[in-house]
C-alpha cells in the first residue's frame, strides 16, 4: 500500500483547522502496554468455537488452497441481510465518493450531529468479504454501549480492488464526519479483523498529512477485536497458536497474502504498482490512545502484541485485553456470549472516557 503521507486524496471544502485536544486521563505511556487476561471461556463461548471450527475452518481451508477461484464472497455480506437489528436501531445509507456507508444508532442514542462522539467503523472480513449486513448486531451492541452513533464503511475489497484503495475509501468516511462537524477528539478509529489494519493505517495518515492541507490530526482513540496489523505473514506464522485456531487454518493467511500482493500490482499509483504497507512499522508517538480486544487462543494474539510494545515503546497508551479460549471477533456472539457482551461494555466505558 502506498505510505499514508502519499497517498492521493479529492481537496473538498468546509474541514477547518482541528480544536485544541481536551486533556486525555492517560496522556503518554510509560514504554510498556498494559495487558489484562480476563476469565473464561463460558460454555457458550466454548460451543461458539467449536462451531467455528467445525464450519468455517474447514470452509477456509478449501478456499486457502485454492484462493483465485471466483468464490462468491459478496453473498455472506447480502446473505447477512436476513439478520435483523435490535428493536429501535436507526440506520441510514450515507453516499460516499466511491462506496457506501451504514450510519447506525441504536435505540436511545441521539443522532449523529457534530456535537457529541462518533464511532467510525471498519468491518473485518480479510478485506474479501462482510460488510454492513453481517456486522450489523455487533455495531448495534457497540452504539449502545458507547451511547454514540456508528458509521460502518462499505470499503472497496480486494480481490476486484487493492487495500490501498479500501484505505482511500475509509478516508472518504473519516472526512464526511469532519465536514458533517465533529472534531477529531470526537471521533473514535474501530475495527475487527482487517479492520484493525485499517484503523492503524488510517490514524497515521491523518496524522502524517491531516486533512485539505491542515496540518495533522489525531482522532480520540483507535479500538481494535482480533486485530489483523500487519499483511506479513512471517512472525504470525511461527506463533504457538497457527495450529489451534478455531477459525483459520495455517495456510489461510498465505493465501491472503498472495491476493493482496496481486491486488497491489494491479492498481497503478504514480506509474508503479501500489506498495504494500504496513502499519505496525510506521508507528510514531502522537498516534491516539489504543485498546486491543483479542482471543488468548487465536493466531492474531501475535498481531495484537507486536503492535501492542511497539506503540507503548512510541509513548502511545496501550492497553490489550486477552480472552482465553475464545474464537476470533467472538464479539459476534453477542449477546449469547456472556464474554462478548462483558467485552462490549469494556469497549464503549472506554470509547465514552476518550471522548469526554
Amino acid at each position: 500500500m502506498t505510505a499514508p503521507s502519499k497517498v492521493p486524496s479529492s481537496a473538498r471544502a468546509g474541514i477547518g483547522a482541528a480544536r485544541a485536544h481536551k486533556s486525555r486521563r492517560f496522556p503518554v505511556s510509560d514504554g510498556a502496554p498494559v495487558e489484562v487476561v480476563e476469565d473464561g471461556p463460558s460454555v457458550a463461548g466454548r460451543l461458539m468455537g467449536l462451531a467455528a471450527m467445525l464450519t468455517i475452518k474447514p470452509t477456509l481451508t478449501i478456499g486457502s488452497y485454492a484462493p483465485r477461484l471466483p468464490w462468491p464472497w459478496g453473498l455472506v455480506d447480502f446473505a447477512a441481510r436476513i439478520m435483523r437489528p435490535p428493536p429501535g436501531t436507526v440506520r441510514a445509507t450515507i453516499g460516499l465518493p466511491h462506496c457506501t456507508a451504514q450510519l447506525v444508532r441504536a435505540a436511545g442514542v441521539l443522532p449523529a450531529d457534530g456535537n457529541r462522539s462518533v464511532v467510525l467503523y471498519l468491518h473485518g472480513g480479510a478485506f474479501l468479504t462482510c460488510g454492513v449486513n453481517t456486522h450489523g448486531r455487533l455495531v448495534a451492541a457497540l452504539s449502545k454501549s458507547a451511547d454514540s452513533p456508528v458509521l460502518v464503511v462499505n470499503y472497496r475489497m480486494v480481490p476486484g480492488h487493492s487495500v490501498g484503495t479500501a484505505l482511500d475509501d475509509c478516508f472518504d468516511a473519516y472526512r464526511w464526519l469532519r465536514e458533517t462537524g465533529y472534531e477529531p477528539d470526537q471521533i473514535v478509529l474501530a475495527g475487527d479483523s482487517a479492520g484493525g489494519y485499517l484503523a492503524l493505517a488510517l490514524a497515521e495518515r491523518l496524522v502524517a498529512e491531516g486533512i485539505d492541507g491542515y496540518e495533522g490530526e489525531t482522532p480520540a482513540a483507535i479500538v481494535t477485536m482480533s486485530p489483523l496489523f500487519e499483511i506479513d505473514n512471517e512472525a504470525r506464522a511461527d506463533h504457538p497458536n497457527a495450529r489451534t485456531d478455531a477459525m483459520f487454518p495455517p495456510r489461510a493467511f498465505h493465501a491472503l497474502v498472495e491476493l493482496i500482493r496481486e491486488a497491489a500490482e494491479r492498481h497503478i499509483v504514480d506509474g508503479e504498482p501500489e506498495e504494500i504497507y504496513e502499519p505496525i512499522d510506521h508507528i510514531e508517538p502522537g498516534l491516539p490512545r489504543t485498546l486491543i480486544h483479542v482471543s488468548g487462543s487465536e493466531v492474531l494474539l501475535s498481531d495484537a502484541r507486536k503492535a501492542a510494545r511497539r506503540l507503548a515503546a512510541a509513548g502511545v497508551p496501550v492497553e490489550v485485553r486477552i480472552w482465553p479460549g475464545q474464537m476470533h471477533v467472538f464479539q459476534l456472539g453477542a449477546p449469547a456470549v456472556s464474554e462478548a457482551n462483558r467485552s462490549i461494555k469494556q469497549i464503549g466505558e472506554y470509547i465514552r472516557e476518550a471522548t469526554w
